[in-house]
């Protein structure tokens, strides 16, 4: 039998790697900055090449060491992305979306999955997320974007998901997104049985009142405390299903224990809403905010394997193929590239069929200006814009991130 061979960085506690893992996937490494969730690792999976520390650090690891792998994956940082934060894209010293991308010009693999928060989806990042289409294409893979809704999979969680897939030629016209499932699967039907483990008798009347999809688990970061289910907006609607998110408890409810919100939810329950269960079991090692915060900032393992066995049949070419063609993301950002120098404001405004207006356009090159050099000169017909160099660290030895990553390290996760 063929062997299908995974190398997995940022690979976190082992969300996406289970879900690989189940969709027929052998690990030949993972590498992860996080020195608990590596040990969270190794205590499933003794077997695993696990190595901690910085993946973009070539002491780390050399990617040339699996060249023509069959699937590289990760879930890189998420913060330059997130809605929440700033958004700051190719200057935050955490992304590492773009070098991942590049990596695959040296690994080679057949197939590239990336994961990130739906923030990545928004017209912000349309500029970013063209070029990476672009640059993939250029090594010779078609590539696509999907938001996909861990709900649609069976785990009692909204959480986008904002997934990238690239394959070689050779394999593109097999790949086909995996099919959402019929079944809604709640809160309440989830965790029934640990809210009664302890005796709690309120458990079946809460398990009633928790009938709903619960909001995006939160996973916070070393850089803003301890475990949390999110903020004012995410804590009213866990009130809303009978659930105190001010923080994790230690254990389930007690038989005689009132609350005036509802219980708090322990890590395993977390762990349970992230879509880890008998079917896919696993093992979380350090302390309670350790442990939370590795649960909170996974991949649910049973999205993870449908995507990875749509990624798997692609590989064996299993079903009719189709035609695959690169999607236009920023018609503005094309514009600019195909020039391959000065372009007038009046011919920008033509990038689109309908047009664009002088405000939208001005916003648009303001958006890619935040991941671009962008090059304004003024002619007396108007602004010409020069589209220049990417801002995005891909391995760089005198990108800005070198430095900021040294000095944050001990707060980025």
């Amino acid at each position: 039998m063929t062997s299908y061979e995974v190398v997995e960085i940022c690979a976190g506690a082992g969300g996406q790697a289970l879900g690989l893992e189940k969709a027929g996937f052998n690990h030949e490494l993972a590498v992860e900055l996080d020195s608990n969730a590596c040990t969270t690792l190794t205590e499933n999976r003794p077997a695993w090449k696990v190595i901690p520390g910085d993946v973009a650090d070539p002491d780390t690891w050399d990617p040339r060491d699996y060249k023509g792998v069959s699937l590289l994956a990760g879930g890189v940082p998420c913060p330059p992305f997130t809605i929440a934060g700033k958004q700051l894209g190719a200057t935050d010293e955490r992304d590492l979306f773009a070098w991942a991308v590049g990596l695959v010009g040296t690994v080679k693999p057949k197939a590239l999955l990336l994961e990130n928060v739906r923030g990545l989806s928004m017209p912000r990042f349309s500029g970013y997320r063209q070029h990476v289409l672009d640059t993939l294409a250029s090594l010779g893979y078609i590539a696509e974007w999907k938001l996909l809704q861990a709900s649609d999979f069976e785990v009692p969680q909204l959480r986008p998901r904002f997934v990238l897939v690239a394959l070689q030629e050779e394999y593109a016209p097999y790949f086909y997104w995996p099919t959402p499932s019929q079944t809604i699967v709640t809160v309440g039907e989830t965790l029934r049985d640990l809210m009664a483990s302890k005796g709690w008798e309120g458990a079946e009347e809460w398990a009633l009142k928790a009938n709903k999809v619960a909001p995006t688990i939160v996973g916070g970061s070393k850089k803003h405390g301890g475990a949390d289910l999110g903020p004012t907006r995410a804590k009213r609607a866990w009130a809303e299903i009978g659930v105190d998110a001010l923080g994790v408890a230690d254990s389930a409810p007690l038989s005689g224990q009132r609350f005036p919100v509802g219980p708090k939810l322990t890590c395993e329950m977390v762990a349970r809403i992230q879509g880890w269960s008998d079917d896919y079991p696993w093992t979380f090692t350090g302390r309670k905010t350790t442990r939370y915060r590795q649960i909170g900032n996974a991949f649910p393992p049973p999205v993870a394997e449908a995507v990875g066995r749509s990624v798997m049949r692609a590989l064996r070419k299993e079903g009719v193929g189709a035609e695959r063609t690169l999607a236009s993301h920023d018609a503005v950002y094309l514009a600019l590239r195909a020039a391959g120098g000065f372009v007038s404001a009046t011919r920008l405004m033509k990038a689109e069929p309908k047009g664009i207006e002088p405000a939208e356009l001005e916003r648009r090159i303001s958006l890619l200006k935040r991941d671009f050099e962008i090059e304004v000169t003024e002619h007396s017909s108007g602004a010409q814009y020069r589209l220049g160099s990417f801002k995005a660290f891909v391995g760089q030895a005198d990108h800005i991130r070198n430095d900021l990553f040294a000095k944050n390290k001990s707060k980025i996760s």
